[in-house]
Parts: C-alpha cells; sequence; structure tokens
C-alpha cells in the first residue's frame, strides 16, 4: 500500500474510532454510599427548613386568628350600636305619624297659609335638629361598622393565606423525607444496612462528646444558665417535626422550652423566636444567646460559648453538642445573634 494509501486509511480509522466513542455512552461510577449518605442528609435538612417553615405560618397563623376574632367582635359590639341608633330614629318616626298622620314638613308643604308655616318653622327646625343629631349618630356609627367589616375581610384573607403557607410548607417537608426513603429503597439491602450503621455509629460518636461535654459544663447564671441546663437535660432525644417536648423535639421547640424554663415567653418558630431579644454580632456572642441559620432563617441553637452549641438538628438526628457553631451547618449560613 503506498504511503498515501497508508495514511487515508488511518485517517478513516482515526475518524472512524472517534464517531464511536462520541455516539457510545459513557459509564458513569455507581454513587458511593458516602455519596448517598450526604444526599439522603441533605434531603433531611431540606425537610427541617420546611417543617421550620410550617412553624412560622403556624405561629403568624394563630397570632392573625386571635386578631381577627377580636375585630369580629368589635364588629358585633358595633352592629348593635347601629341597630339602636336606627330602631331609635324609627322610633321618632312612628310618633311624629302618629301625633300629626302626615309629616309636619309635609303639612307645611302643602298648607295655603304662609303665616301657619313661618309660624311652624320654629318647631319644626327643633324637630329636626333632634332627628340630625340622632342621624349623625347613626351614620358615624354605620361608618365604623363598614370600616371595622372591611378590615374583617382583610384578616380573613391573611388567615387563609397563612393556612395555605402552613399547608404547603408541611406538604413539602414529606416530600424531601419521601425522596430519601426512594433514595435508601433503591439501595440493595446489605447497603442499607452498612449505611444504617454508618449513621448509627457517626450519631453514637455525637452523643458520647455531647453528654461528656454536659457532665463537664461549667455553671453560667441567671436566664442564660437556665436555659441551657435545661437544653443539655434533653441530649440524646430524637428530632421530630413541630415537637415540643418532653422526649422529641425540633429545632425551635427546643429553644423555646429551654427559654420558657428560664422566665422567657417565645414562640415556637425559629423565624419568630429571632425578632425577640437584643442582636448582637457572634464575635460578641455569650453563652444562652440564640443563634440562627438561613435566609430566610430556618434553625436556630442556643450557644454554649467557645464555638459550641446544642441543637435540634434534623430527622434522623438526635439533640446534641456540635463545634464550629458559625459553619455548622454548611450551607446554611449564620445569620442572626440574639441575647435575651
Amino acid at each position: 500500500m503506498s504511503r498515501i494509501g497508508l495514511r487515508s486509511a488511518l485517517a478513516i480509522s482515526a475518524a472512524v474510532a472517534m464517531a464511536s466513542a462520541l455516539i457510545t455512552p459513557v459509564a458513569h461510577a455507581a454513587p458511593t454510599l458516602a455519596q448517598i449518605q450526604a444526599q439522603v442528609r441533605q434531603l433531611e435538612e431540606d425537610a427541617a427548613s420546611a417543617a421550620e417553615g410550617a412553624q412560622a405560618a403556624k405561629v403568624q397563623l394563630a397570632t392573625l386568628t386571635k386578631t381577627l376574632n377580636g375585630i369580629k367582635q368589635e364588629a358585633a359590639a358595633q352592629g348593635e350600636t347601629v341597630a339602636a341608633l336606627k330602631k331609635s330614629l324609627g322610633t321618632i318616626a312612628i310618633e311624629q305619624y302618629k301625633a300629626g298622620g302626615l309629616s309636619q314638613g309635609l303639612e307645611l308643604l302643602f298648607s295655603a297659609n304662609p303665616e301657619l308655616y313661618l309660624s311652624s318653622a320654629g318647631s319644626l327646625e327643633s324637630i329636626t335638629r333632634a332627628k340630625s343629631t340622632q342621624l349623625r349618630k347613626f351614620e358615624a356609627a354605620q361608618q365604623r361598622l363598614n370600616a371595622t367589616s372591611l378590615t374583617v375581610n382583610d384578616k380573613l384573607a391573611l388567615v387563609k393565606a397563612a393556612q395555605k403557607k402552613f399547608a404547603q410548607k408541611s406538604a413539602q417537608a414529606k416530600a424531601k423525607l419521601a425522596s430519601a426513603e426512594k433514595i435508601l429503597a433503591k439501595l440493595k439491602k446489605e447497603d442499607r444496612a452498612r449505611l444504617a450503621a454508618l449513621a448509627a455509629a457517626e450519631e453514637d460518636a455525637d452523643q458520647a462528646s455531647s453528654k461528656a461535654y454536659a457532665s463537664s459544663a461549667g455553671n453560667i447564671s441567671g436566664r442564660a444558665g437556665l436555659a441551657i441546663k435545661y437544653a443539655l437535660k434533653q441530649i440524646g432525644d430524637r428530632y421530630v417535626f413541630g415537637a415540643a417536648g418532653t422526649v422529641t423535639w425540633d429545632c425551635s421547640g427546643l429553644t423555646m422550652r429551654a427559654y420558657q424554663a428560664a422566665g422567657v415567653s417565645l414562640p415556637h418558630s425559629s423565624a419568630a423566636q429571632s425578632r425577640y431579644g437584643r442582636s448582637v454580632s457572634y464575635s460578641s456572642a455569650k453563652p444562652g444567646d440564640l443563634l440562627f441559620y438561613g435566609r430566610p432563617i430556618s434553625h436556630v441553637a442556643i450557644y454554649l460559648g467557645g464555638g459550641k452549641m446544642v441543637h435540634a438538628p434534623r430527622p434522623g438526628s438526635r439533640v446534641k453538642v456540635v463545634s464550629n457553631a458559625a459553619t455548622a451547618l454548611g450551607r446554611k449560613k449564620l445569620v442572626a445573634v440574639r441575647r435575651f
């Protein structure tokens, strides 16, 4: 074969090989158990965030419902006032009719005697003034009732929106956990067992170090000390959506009860709790301060000092002490610190 023929053959062979490589799908390596564990954990953390969103909507719903009920009571009282004034105006009209048949104004209008009209105008004006006073009171009361009724409708719309958000966030949390379950269900039985053992070993190590810290924790005075003491007693308790004790918790349920034990009333929502207390920087954080994570806020923990915090992390985990509080939640950033 000539050199030209050889070159052509080699070029054709290379082109065929390249085309074959482009057409043939590249085999991807199966994810490792560590990668699957990370994926499942992320879904669990997303579920916890959605559940905190549901708690925020629930707190808002309770507040709006209370306001709405108060406005409804106000509207009912105003309605009674309007009805009473209306009845009063009706009584005046009936008495006038009984006294003179036609109203005094109509009798004067159809009178052929101008002197009679002028002589009676004074008494008519007196009656008209009395009517006008009652009428003005009636109109003012009616306007107040109308304004209150509009407020009721506005608040009712907000209540319905909060109810809808609560339902959506609750469904989102359940869907995230269902996705995690589907991933695990696709694994071989032995791989599921290995993954469960891996997670259990990690959790057991966290629990051992958490209990060791709790047993050696120094005494902190005041409300902060009482809250910390309460939270540390819950180490080992499981995380459950919407739980606030006494043996299961979510993140804001734990902080709410801890500070309740210290005499501070907080709502059951990390987002709502972030609006209480006094804002401080993380660099000046003290034991007992609450740490808030995420935008929008979807997690809360109690700072212990030395970069440590105690919290209820996520589904599949338990109340524990962790280090590196500023970065402990990975992509969910620390966004606020509040002191009580």
